[in-house]
């Protein structure tokens, strides 16, 4: 893969990539519709393609917020058409890497020193490239290490380029008014957190030794003292990603092994730790050759206050779900419903809710839920294709519920789509056993 010299750091470098991709998807834009007028039945999927080639390109050379935007849009399967989809979740693990020149100057900037004078050895090489950093082989008294160097000027740059993916995130998700803003400060305060290396280290060993108990589950070990503000070292963990795995696995006894170890330490966080691994993508997971599944990245942990998780967790028992008093009443709770709200809006946003709902707390009115159920799956698209289209939504200000639903939502949507992706059956309350 080819490797970048250079990342525009400043405002000014960055917004001008972002206009330059702007341009091209225009130009898009004029191609498709002249296409159109002289043949109505062309397909939307060329531009799609183009669109979405056009904008991963932009982004990806820049790094960064904005293409960290995009690696959350793409698991978001039921919003975006699946071209974006494909091109954005390269985001997640496959972007062009550092060269080696620009990775040794990045390290001293940050380390103080350059990595052969640290390590044993270190190869300069990216093994794996992503949106805020990238990962590097190396060793220090015969131990084989993963070390993951921040991009330049990542952090300093998240505002800036927050505000420049804003206007589309605005009509993608039909956000109006001030309570906007609530959604972009919950994003920009996540953000600055995967930034800071330091607490990622303090989370990675605080979570894997809380949770080390969980079988199958295992992390690897991390190093304060090789690590810095920009720059974490940790055990280097030999496996597979867990979406690799998954499509050459034909045995569903490990399969479900895996699913219940990947349930149960979701399962333990949110109800014991309050608190959250927020990031479910595939890169972030690997099963080793004994099929443990492994935990290999904490930037990203969500606090899950009290005020939020009993009213959340409350509409997960189906008793509520089905007593429209008690169901509104948690509505108001999250802040889906409102005072200000009209009877129609009410009517309106009680309905979609309690079909959403119904249908995506359906694992936890089992004991045991298999996520290979297609017919869930067509349930949980055809929703989502039904609500996309509605225009009646259109009209309505599409901001509902708490902040904290961003990242909770998120947790739960990955989560699902990686037990789908293993096709594993879980028990669903085996967790309680570790608490």
């Amino acid at each position: 893969m080819k490797t970048i010299d250079r990342i525009p750091t400043g405002k000014i470098g960055r917004t001008g990539k972002m206009v330059q991709t702007g341009i091209k998807v225009g130009g898009n834009y004029l191609r498709y519709y002249s296409k159109k007028a002289l043949n109505g039945e062309v397909s939307r999927e060329e531009l799609d393609e183009s669109n979405a080639e056009d904008i991963y390109n932009g982004l990806k050379s820049l790094k960064g917020s904005a293409l960290k935007v995009a690696q959350m849009l793409s698991m978001e399967k039921s919003l975006l058409p699946n071209a974006y989809v494909e091109k954005f979740s390269l985001a997640q693990f496959s972007v062009p890497p550092l060269s080696a020149p620009l990775v040794r100057k990045t390290f001293k900037k940050y380390h103080g020193q350059f990595p052969d004078e640290i390590f044993d050895s270190f190869s300069l090489d990216s093994v794996n490239a992503a949106s805020i950093g990238q990962v590097h082989r190396a060793t220090k008294d015969g131990k084989e290490l993963a070390v993951k160097i921040q991009y330049p000027g990542v952090a300093d740059s998240i505002s800036s380029d927050l505000a420049m993916v804003k206007p589309i995130a605005i009509k993608m998700f039909n956000l109006q008014g001030k309570d906007s803003e609530r959604y972009f400060k919950e994003v920009e305060g996540k953000l600055l957190e995967e930034t800071d290396y330091v607490l990622e280290v303090k989370q990675s060993i605080e979570i894997s030794e809380a949770c080390s108990h969980i079988p199958n589950l295992k992390f690897p070990k991390y190093y304060p003292g090789l690590s810095s503000e920009r720059i974490i070292s940790m055990d280097w963990m030999h496996g597979l990603h867990l979406r690799d795995f998954a499509k050459e696995n034909k045995d569903q006894n490990i399969a479900n092994q895996l699913g219940q170890a990947l349930w149960d330490f979701y399962m333990y966080q949110m109800h014991v730790l309050k608190a959250v691994h927020a990031d479910p993508h595939p890169g972030n997971f690997l099963v080793d050759k004994d099929h443990n599944l492994i935990a290999i990245d904490f930037g990203c942990i969500k606090k899950v206050p009290l005020e939020f998780y009993e009213p959340y967790f409350e509409l997960a028992d189906k008793d509520k779900i089905e007593n429209p008093e008690i169901f509104n009443a948690k509505l108001f709770e999250l802040e889906i419903l409102r005072k200000e709200d009209s009877e129609r809006e009410i009517a309106f946003f009680s309905e979609l809710f309690y079909q959403m709902l119904s249908l995506f707390t359906a694992p936890f009115q089992e004991e045991e839920f298999d996520f290979s159920d297609e017919s869930f799956w067509t349930s949980v698209t055809s929703l989502s294709e039904k609500y996309s289209k509605d225009q009646e939504l259109r009209k309505m200000n599409g901001n509902r519920g708490s902040k904290h639903f961003l990242y909770i939502n998120r947790t739960f949507f990955g989560l699902y789509n990686l037990l789908h992706d293993l096709g594993a059956k879980v028990k669903i309350n085996n967790f309680k056993q570790y608490s």
